[in-house]
């Protein structure tokens, strides 16, 4: 059978035949076949099928690079210059637990708000690794990185159905504060047991610091004598690369914002045990040395230790953070003021996170609308 052209032979009966790939696997490939009463029309019959094959292919093509998966790593790759090094490894987290598992191999086409919505309560009534549910907060923020993964798809001409703001309804767990009582106890016991982890809980007591400023903090950033404390850097347990030993790694970086960059003026009452415990500047202050440290995990544990023996109630490192905006409060510090001594960018986060006025406080407060005013 004489051949003329690309795969298009002549046969015995005086037609023509041309044969096309119809489908290509790893174990075999199949064959299909056009006929036709002469060469060009045979010919053009292969062009049309391969044409169309070739659409076919490249749509196929598309449809798998516009997944969840490929979106959100190239998103990450582009965005990862303009996040903390902390925020990148939280979105890798809530990728891999949550996102990559539901929609990784779907089509950024096909996500639709009903989905999301299911989505969205099957983690608020399932999630998690016990299956009792994700806060709100989580999921919340995990919602809010799929939008971001949408927004960049719509950005580079992706075909994205709808960007919609799934609801998730939050609300504010009660912050642990030390009353008074325990704030004295836990005063008395660092008085009489006064190491230099105990003293960096009454500095975050009497300043408010974070557990990871604490951590990083180093006594060339405090100066007795100006009674002002410099906050430039945190310390974090971070997930370590893959050409790192080890799940995680510690990191001491730039303060969590710019207006964690602050300096606090320091009470009285800490002079004489920070000038008792003097280092040299470049030494840890939690340490006491130049190269050791002690990272904000092994604080924590401390701190507890140091509760136990106390006999207070259990509770975490920042219940210290909360403790000091409250009595700041109470004895009468502006808002403005002490969102700067905490960091925070903005007066609101001062006043509904971490403010809390006692029932004293209030009916303080009331006692001066009765003074002011009488019924008879």
């Amino acid at each position: 059978m004489p051949r003329t052209g690309e795969n298009i032979y002549r046969r015995k009966d005086g037609r023509w035949e041309g044969r096309y790939i119809k489908e290509r696997s790893s174990a075999r490939i199949r064959y299909g076949y056009v006929y036709g009463k002469s060469y060009r029309e045979v010919k053009g019959r292969l062009f049309q099928i391969r044409a169309a094959w070739e659409v076919k292919q490249k749509a196929s093509q598309k449809k798998r690079d516009d997944t969840i998966a490929n979106i959100a790593e190239e998103w990450l790759r582009c965005s990862s210059p303009l996040f903390r090094e902390s925020t990148v490894a939280k979105y890798q987290s809530l990728l891999r637990s949550y996102i990559l598992p539901s929609f990784g191999d779907c089509p950024v086409s096909e996500i639709t708000g009903e989905c999301l919505s299911r989505f969205a309560n099957r983690l608020l009534c399932m999630g998690g690794r016990c299956g009792h549910g994700l806060s709100a907060k989580t999921v919340a923020d995990i919602l809010s990185l799929f939008r971001s993964i949408q927004k960049y798809a719509a950005g580079q001409d992706m075909d994205v159905r709808t960007i919609c703001r799934i609801p998730v309804k939050q609300t504010q767990k009660p912050l642990r504060v030390l009353t008074a009582q325990e704030q004295q106890t836990l005063c008395h016991y660092i008085g009489t047991h006064a190491t230099l982890s105990n003293r960096g809980i009454l500095l975050c007591l009497f300043t408010g610091i974070r557990i990871g400023e604490l951590c990083a903090l180093k006594w060339g950033d405090i100066s007795p004598e100006e009674q002002i404390l410099s906050i430039h850097h945190t310390m974090q347990r971070l997930p370590a690369e893959k050409a790192e030993k080890g799940r995680t790694k510690i990191r001491v970086s730039d303060a969590k914002s710019l207006s964690s960059v602050r300096t606090i003026p320091l009470p009285d009452l800490l002079i004489p045990e920070l000038t008792a415990a003097r280092r040299p500047p470049d030494f840890f202050f939690l340490s006491g040395d130049p190269v050791k440290y002690v990272e904000p995990r092994t604080m924590q544990n401390r701190f507890k230790a140091v509760l136990k023996c106390c006999q207070i109630a259990d509770t975490n490192f920042h219940t210290l953070r909360h403790t000091f905006a409250t009595r700041c409060v109470e004895v009468g510090f502006d808002a403005k003021s002490l969102s700067e001594i905490l960091g925070h960018a903005n007066v609101n986060i001062t006043l509904n996170r971490y403010v809390h006025p006692t029932l004293e406080l209030k009916r303080k407060n009331m006692s001066l609308l009765s003074e002011k005013f009488a019924v008879r």
